[in-house]
């Protein structure tokens, strides 16, 4: 199992000590021959999503990144990540990777006053403390968007195939079972494809 992190912006340094914690090997994504190594995932941080996307965008790696993630490489946003990955932001025009079916807000709590913490229901794993920090929203969902976790009514966790969205920052608790969920899917993935 080795999972990829992307590490152009933001809390990628927080994923990796959780993948230490559950003992999964992980490198850094940083330029575009990093997505030429071998991964059975990767995890795009929370950070500025207008930053990341300026970064891959240009280093030439935004269409490779949606190429894998469409082909069905399993990947994890959290916070800016989520944002990311959406295909609909509804507080900014610029066109992310477009993968998740989901409408997003951004900053939808406030700025940095907004952030908080709570503890909520995550589906399939039980209660789990939440980090939100200037935090996204999911309005809305499409077909096929499994609702994983709502915060106060908002949908703040979703899945869809093999790609899975969190609000909130779950490698800045000390509760790894988030990340053991998506190392699962990880797992899942790589078995039906050998």
């Amino acid at each position: 199992m080795r999972i990829g992190v992307l590490a152009v912006q933001g809390a990628f340094a927080e994923h990796e000590s959780m993948l230490d914690a559950l003992g999964v090997e992980h490198f850094q994504i940083r330029k575009p021959s990093d997505l030429e190594n071998d991964m059975d995932g990767m995890i795009i941080p929370g950070g500025e999503s207008t930053v990341i996307l300026k970064l891959i965008t240009e280093l030439g790696m935004k269409d490779t990144l949606t190429d894998m993630i469409r082909g069905g490489m399993p990947v994890f946003g959290t916070c800016a990540g989520l944002i990311m990955l959406s295909d609909d932001v509804v507080n900014d025009g610029r066109e992310f990777l477009g993968t998740f079916p989901i409408r997003v807000r951004r900053n939808a709590f406030g700025r940095q006053l907004g952030s908080f913490s709570a503890t909520s229901r995550f589906k399939g794993v039980g209660d789990v403390p939440m980090e939100f920090i200037r935090a996204p929203v999911i309005e809305s969902a499409g077909d096929g968007v499994d609702i994983l976790a709502e915060t106060d009514g908002r949908i703040v966790a979703a899945r869809y195939g093999d790609q899975l969205v969190t609000a909130f920052h779950p490698e800045l608790t000390d509760d790894l079972s988030v990340h053991r969920y998506f190392v699962g899917m990880a797992e899942d993935h790589a078995k039906s494809v050998r």
